[in-house]
This record gives C-alpha cells, structure tokens and sequence, in this order.
C-alpha cells in the first residue's frame, strides 16, 4: 500500500526574481529544479528558458596543472517545437552553433576560477525554450553566471552579458529578431564590475569609435545587471568549499628557477620555434638530474614547471626590458608573404605566411543547391558561405594522427567566415555556394587571423568580386600586479601562451568585420581595449597593402576554368511547372541533354551550372523555349508526337505540343495524316495561327511553307 504525504509538491527553497533587462523580464527562478548540482537555476528571458546548472567533484584530479571545466550548450529541438531531422529524430553531437555559444561563455568564465583548481568542474546550459527575440546564448550566460555564483564552487564572480546592435546607426541593446536582421553589428560582451572580460563581434565594416561606443555602452548596461545578480548571491550564495591547491611546491619553483634561469633565457632567445624547442631538451634534462633525488615527483611536473619558468621569463622580458622573444619591437609585424594561385586544378587558393605561421586557403565554387542545410533551434536554416579551418600535428612539429575537427578548430573557422562575410557579393550578384578551407601547415601563433588573410587570397584568386580585402590581426597584453601594462601587436606562440590577452581583430580599411577576444586575466580596462583597436587597424591597413594586395590587386574578372559557370534567368512562376514537367520528365531530359544542372527557386529564378559555357547556352535555349509564348504568325520547327484521325501533335518546343488539323497539312484533301508522308518523329515546320474558337492553340504546316 502506498501513501502520499501530500496532496501537492512543495519546494522549500523555491524563489523567484525578477528584473527588466532591455525591456523584456528577465526571471530567475531557484529552488525547484536540478537541486543535486553545486547551483542551479532556471533563466528565463521573454519566453526563452535555460535551465543552467554548475556541478564540481568532490576531489580535484589527478596529474593534470589546469582547470577540468566543461561548458555544454544544450540545444532541444522541442525548444523551438521542432522535431529533430535524420533517421534517430533526436539530438546528436552539438550543432556548431551550440559549440560556439560554448566558446563564447567558456571564455569569459574560465579566467575567473582560482588558477590551481584542479576540481571537475561541469556547466551544462540546457535550451528549454526559445524565444527568437531573446537571446537563448544571453540567457544561458547570465544564468551560468549565477548558478556558479550561488554554487559552493570558489570562482571569482559574477559576469553579465549582453548582445549589441547597430540599427539605423543608433546602438540597440539585445535586439530582437527583426532587429538583427538589418543590423550592422553582432556583439557579445560580457563583464564584471569593473572590466570587460570578453568580446565576440561580426560586423558590416564598422569603424573603431563606434565598436568601441558599443563595448562600452554594453558595460554600462551589465553593471546594472550585476547589481541584480549580486542581490540574489546575497540571498541564497553558499559559502565556497575548501580544495587543496593544485599548484607547484614554491620552494622547488624558487631553487629550479634559480639554477636554470640564464641557460633558459638563452633557449628563449631566438625567432625560430624548432631552435628554441631544441635548446629546451639539454636544460629539462639538467634540471631532472639536479633535483630528481630531492623531488622525485619533479619528472611528472616538469612540463608545468618549465611553463612556469618560460612564462616568469618571457613577462619580465615584455613588460621590463621592452624585449620580445624574436627581437622585434612591440609594434613590429613579424615577416609577411602572400601567394595566389598556389594548386593547380583547385578553383582558387591562397598561401599567407606571417613569420612561422603559414596557412593555406582553398576556395570551391558550387551551385547554390549545395549550401549547407542547418538543422537547430533558431530559423536560420541554410548558409551559402562555409569556412573550415584544419590544424593538423605536423603543422606544431607534433606526431598525432589527425581527428575530426574539435571545438578549437570549428571557432576558428568560424572566426574566419564570420570575418570575410559582409564583403562577399549577394547570390544574385555571383550565383555561387562558397566553401573555404584553411590547412594550416605551419603554426607559430595567430592563425586564425592568418586563415582570415588567406581567404581573402583564395577568394580574389577564385574570382569572388569581394567588395574589399579583408586582413586580420592579433594584439597582446601583458600587466603587472602595479597595475601597469603593455600591449603588442602580433603576437606568436611563446606570447600568447605566456601574455594575458589574445585580441583579434580583422576588417578592411573601412571598418571591423570581427573580433574575437580571448582573457587569462579577470578584465580590461577602456584604455587597454581603445589600444588594442587602434593597434590592431594599423596592422590589418599594413597586410592589406603592403600583402595582400601587391598579391593580387583585385578579384580576377572570371572564375577558374574549372569551376562551374553560372547562368541566372527568370520565368513567370507560373511557367515553372512546364519546365520542370510530369514527375521531372522535362527538366531531367534537358539536363541530361545539355549536361548542366539546373535549380529553380519558387519566384521563378532558374540558375544553370555547368562545366562550359555551350552547355549552359544549350540549357537556357531550352528553357527559354518551353516558357515562351509563341508569335501568331512565326514559324517554329518541331517533330511529330502523335497522330489521330483528325490532324497530328507537333512538339514545337520541349515539353509543348500544338495540334495542326488534318486540312491544315497540305492543300490536297487526305483521308489519313500518313498520306502526306508524315509519321510519328517526322521533322515539320509549324506556323502559329492563333487560338482556335475553343481556345486551342492553331497550327499549320501548309502556311509554314
């Protein structure tokens, strides 16, 4: 038998808050759901809901010297009321949309965990509901940031983020869905209090002031915000659990760095990555045979300690001496190459080289039936343009087989598509599906930035008429506990690792198409993000100049003789049944005619792809001719389809058949067709006569002639 202690679930430490961000209610619901995880809560905003939930081990792991955290963008289809495509209908591996929402608040997270945190750490961020006027990836960041900061996980929180748009020239915060369709600006950003600690923005050449108008403003707004997040951590925060530190014995830190400095900064000492990685291996080496009997676990740490070696080094070099590890100043570009035309039968390609880094970009042109279908929670459902980024081992002097592309490798494409997106020409200008793909084949620092340089190449080489060349470049950061601090341009390898901030940013010369930031500290200041802008617009001016376009001065006039040619022409819609005829009997007898390939969309736009330009002139003929009206009194030459008793059916045009009257053949009285030596096949000339008294179309062959 069973009991019931109560007619109806009560949740005891169920809350509600509410706030207005942007005009539209943003509630925060605690209490109710997932009440085993560190923290959780429900975000919703408008009518999207998250359900956001922060989960840590209870003992950190093991022989690793970083943090273990995981952020997971959960999309549901039943969130927009869809259900799943394929053949399992339900949720597979993340689309790539739900891997660059995570990127986008792993980012701003990550940095403010204590640095030796070794604990499991797991954000899950589940779509529930979406609302297309509000921001689902919003939503899950502002709840993260509140399910970590009530949790009992240490973090250094809150964050609030924001989406800012550019509408009519006027900023507009978190824009609805109309909104982002016209804007000019796609930007995140995400901050504490008092800095700004991530930034993700595409944008339609927009200039530094009014980007830098928009970050701040965002600030401003997300200030607000934290205020409300700061009342319910004030209400229901926990107290953060006690861990043990993961980090290096400061004695052995201190005597290994004292033994070794001088033969490590010799290492360092040199622009060449293979040098530097050589002269290493005598020094690790050293090292373990000095101190292996006083530290034996020294072997399994050696790899964190000549970091942490390389890294108090290299900073003091920047931020000390003004000394970068290649000997370039801090606003000198490392050596610059560019080629076009580097693979022979490919339809364009590119090779960019900054320094060490070379990355090279391959165009293919297809019709525009070969976009990619995307399958997710918003209404976007095709994209034309595709970017693909590869990073395989050999190209960091690594022996690893190659994988399927990891959450890195989809952001930098990313990265790089979103940048070279707002010069591309519309469909009805070149009639193309894009796809680039960048091999990076050397790798010492930025190249993402260089994947971007290198589709600009690829791109003009293919023939695209890009509206103007787009370059990309990364500025670093390094600060001292002073509060002091430096940036520097272009930064590689050993800088990016060992500095505090990798800013990307690339643009043509009128303006920013993208930026991408990525922090090891807990902010930035305006003064060091207004730097950064100006910095940055100097480099991509430089490489579109000096580089890009001493490479190639303009797209060239035509596309590769091996990519497929184009032909858009436009019918009455209500032709496009003939064309396409019973079950596709006539659109496929054309193709397979003419060679080419045919698409035709619902308002009557027909683009034909094929290898030669003969072919795709074959192809229109043909359907010109089904969807034209015939002249009353032109003559038009077709073959013979059936024969009656009363006249034949002549096929004046594919797929079109007119009827001429027996007593319209000849001038002579026939008792059957086949008189005139006609049978089904036969080649006659026709003359339209009009429409017969019962709206028949009226030929004649006696009056062709």
């Amino acid at each position: 038998m069973y009991t019931i202690q109560s007619s109806a679930m009560e949740f005891k430490n169920h809350k509600i808050y509410e706030y207005t961000l942007a005009g539209r209610p943003l509630v925060i619901e605690t209490g109710k759901l997932a009440g085993l995880a560190n923290g959780s809560c429900l975000c919703r905003y408008g009518d999207t809901a998250v359900l956001c939930c922060a989960t840590a081990s209870e003992k950190p792991r093991d022989g690793i010297d970083f943090l273990p955290l995981s952020v997971d963008f959960d999309e549901r289809m039943y969130a927009a009321g869809k259900i799943p495509g394929g053949y399992l209908k339900r949720e597979g591996k993340p689309s790539e949309k739900a891997v660059l929402t995570s990127r986008v608040i792993d980012r701003p997270v990550r940095p403010l965990f204590p640095k030796d945190l070794r604990n499991d750490v797991a954000l899950t961020l589940t779509v529930m509901s979406v609302d297309h006027d509000c921001s689902p990836e919003i939503t899950a960041m502002i709840g993260a940031s509140i399910a970590l900061s009530i949790s009992d996980i240490p973090w250094n929180g809150p964050i609030g983020g924001v989406f800012m748009g550019l509408v009519n020239g006027e900023l507009v915060v978190n824009p609805t869905e109309a909104q982002r369709k016209v804007s000019d600006l796609e930007l995140t950003v995400a901050a504490s209090m008092e800095k700004v600690v991530m930034i993700e923005a595409g944008a339609r050449e927009v200039d530094d002031d009014t980007m830098f108008a928009a970050i701040m403003k965002a600030h401003e707004v997300i200030k607000d915000l934290l205020g409300f997040i700061n009342t319910i951590i004030a209400d229901i925060g926990k107290p953060k659990f006690e861990y043990p530190s993961g980090d290096l014995d400061h004695d052995m830190f201190d005597k290994v760095f004292a033994f070794c400095e001088k033969d490590v900064m010799a290492a360092l000492d040199t622009d060449d990555k293979n040098v530097r990685d050589a002269r290493m291996v005598p020094v690790k080496d050293a090292i373990l045979a000095q101190f292996e009997e006083e530290y034996p676990e020294i072997g399994a740490q050696m790899e964190e300690l000549v970091y942490k070696i390389q890294k108090k080094i290299v900073r003091r070099w920047l931020l000390v001496d003004k000394k970068r590890v290649d000997g370039r100043s801090m606003n000198t570009i490392r050596p610059l190459g560019a080629e076009v035309g580097v693979l022979p039968r490919t339809h364009g390609s590119g090779l960019f080289t900054r320094g060490q880094t070379q990355v090279l970009t391959v165009a293919t042109l297809g019709t525009l039936a070969e976009a990619q279908m995307l399958d997710g929670i918003d209404n976007e459902t095709e994209k034309r343009y595709m970017h693909h980024y590869n990073m395989p081992g050999f190209s960091t002097g690594e022996a690893k087989s190659t994988r399927s592309p990891g959450r890195r490798e989809i952001g930098h494409g990313a990265l790089a598509e979103r940048s070279l997106i707002p010069v591309l020409p519309t469909p009805e200008e070149f009639p193309y599906a894009i796809r680039l793909v960048s091999d990076v084949v050397s790798s010492n620092g930025s190249t993402s930035q260089g994947s971007v340089c290198g589709s600009t190449l690829a791109l003009m080489d293919a023939g695209v008429p890009i509206s103007a060349p787009v370059a990309g470049i990364s500025c670093g950061l390094i600060t001292a506990e002073d509060g002091s601090w430096d940036t520097m341009i272009d930064i590689q390898g050993l800088e990016d690792f060992y500095g505090d901030m990798d800013f990307k940013v690339a643009g043509t010369h009128k303006g920013i198409t993208s930026i991408q930031m990525d922090l090891k500290i807990d902010g930035l200041t305006p003064e060091i993000i207004k730097q950064a802008l100006e910095q940055t617009h100097a480099g991509r001016d430089y490489i579109i100049d000096e580089v890009i376009l001493k490479a190639i001065p303009q797209p060239r006039e035509t596309v590769s003789k091996f990519a497929p040619k184009m032909t858009v022409m436009k019918i009455d819609p209500d032709k496009i049944r003939e064309v396409i005829g019973k079950g596709g009997s006539v659109i496929q007898k054309i193709q397979a005619e003419s060679g080419a390939k045919v698409d035709i969309d619902d308002d009557g736009t027909i683009r034909i792809a094929a290898v030669n330009a003969a072919q795709a002139e074959a192809c229109q003929a043909a359907i010109a001719a089904i969807v034209f009206e015939p002249e009353v009194g032109q003559v038009y030459t077709g073959k013979v389809t059936g024969i009656k008793e009363f006249g034949c059916f002549v096929e004046y045009a594919p797929g079109k058949e007119g009827m001429v009257h027996i007593s319209k053949i000849t001038n002579r009285r026939l008792e059957k067709v086949e008189d005139a030596g006609i049978e089904l096949g036969t080649v006659v000339r026709v003359k339209y006569l009009g429409l017969d008294k019962k709206g028949r179309m009226d030929f004649s062959i006696k009056d062709a002639d």
